[in-house]
């Protein structure tokens, strides 16, 4: 697998030269499935904060200033426009101009702020964003259910309890997700490997307990993904997705915490969640995207969503390498061949968002936008090759 070559000559480059916002500062909110700029597309603060953090990452691991620019752009861009200077946290959108337009506060994204900022300090060493990375931990914190454990879902600017707090259209209206949980673990972690504090080690315990008690379905591996604040499941469906992505970020959350003991437990369940997500994959070495209802088959999404096939890459050369089972590395190869032949857009850069299940390409969703990022593949990239 050459994924320094894909990230270096192909991922990297569509960002620096296409997504950069010359007049209005920071990065264009969207280019379409058909390679459409849309330069008054409003800015989401998931977009720029994972911008943030695969900038940061590539420049730590790969050293090329032209990368630590764009990370110095996103974190500057994420400092004037998204930070609410009177109740803390980011705002979830600003318009083109980088003036709020929604300002409800998803835990989600606040976990990604950190996310990003933990990791420009790992790159460059700069002491105020460690700084923000620590008040961000201190606000995810007093998002706890202090009662119930876990993490409620989203707020009100100035942190009220708010009706709607889907992170998208596409989900349950619930005020506990896995998908969230997730990732909060997963800035947590990356907060672990420079500030090995006390209380963020307790809350990282608190919670892998969490998704060894409440997420993870012990019947049959998978995560659980929607719930009440009793932690009463509200959904039936199955993202093979995040089963897998959630397979090695459980390990890499323990690895951090120096405790062998929980780390061989959780190697196991990591291989355990492993083997559910391949339930998912098809013949052709893809996984597809989810099941709606995992008591009904039929209602499979058999789309190939980008971030799941980079996530099928990872976590199954994760599986490999804690069980030295050659069938995993398989999945891997094929699952990255996939990518190849039918995901990576060989003429305009980036990948398409998907393929769909009678395999043409998705030019409804977008190549670069709220939701479509350079974090998962990037990371890939990152992961197996930095």
């Amino acid at each position: 697998m050459n994924l320094k070559n894909e990230l270096t000559q192909h991922i990297l480059p569509f960002w620096i030269e296409k997504m950069q916002d010359r007049e209005n500062g920071g990065f264009y909110g969207r280019i379409d499935g058909c390679n459409q700029l849309h330069p008054q597309a409003n800015k989401g603060a998931v977009l720029n904060c994972r911008i943030l953090w695969t900038f940061s990452a590539a420049y730590r691991v790969l050293k090329n200033p032209e990368y630590l620019q764009v990370a110095q752009r996103a974190y500057e861009y994420i400092e004037r426009c998204f930070i609410d200077r009177e109740w803390g946290g980011v705002y979830w959108e600003v318009d083109c101009f980088g003036n709020p337009v929604n300002t409800k506060k998803q835990s989600y994204a606040q976990g990604f702020a950190l996310y990003g900022f933990s990791e420009f300090y790992r790159a460059t060493g700069d002491m105020r964003a460690l700084e923000r990375a620590k008040e961000f931990f201190r606000l995810i914190e007093n998002c706890r259910d202090q009662k119930l454990g876990g993490y409620f879902e989203a707020f009100t600017r100035d942190w009220q309890p708010v009706d709607d707090v889907r992170l998208s259209d596409k989900d349950e209206n619930e005020v506990k997700t896995m998908n969230t949980h997730l990732h909060i673990l997963e800035p947590y972690t990356n907060l672990l490997r420079v500030w090995k504090d006390e209380s963020l080690m307790t809350a990282q315990r608190k919670l892998i307990d969490i998704f060894t008690d409440k997420i993870l379905d012990k019947t049959n591996f998978h995560l659980k993904l929607f719930f009440d604040e009793n932690w009463m499941l509200k959904s039936q469906g199955v993202s093979y997705g995040h089963d897998i992505e959630a397979s090695w970020l459980l390990y890499e959350a323990a690895e951090v915490l120096d405790d062998s003991v929980l780390l061989k437990k959780i190697k196991t369940v990591s291989l355990n969640i492993a083997d559910a997500a391949a339930e998912g994959l098809q013949a052709d070495g893809s996984m597809i995207y989810e099941c709606r209802d995992n008591m009904h088959p039929l209602s499979a999404d058999f789309d190939r969503h980008w971030w799941v096939q980079a996530e099928t890459v990872v976590g199954m050369m994760y599986a490999y390498r804690n069980s030295g089972n050659e069938i995993y590395k398989l999945r891997a190869q094929n699952a990255w061949e996939y990518i190849q032949n039918n995901l990576i857009d060989h003429e305009n850069g980036e990948w398409h968002w998907s393929r769909r299940a009678d395999g043409t390409i998705n030019r409804m969703d977008d190549k670069a936008g709220f939701w479509k990022c350079p974090y998962h593949n990037g990371r890939m990239c990152l992961e197996l090759e930095g």
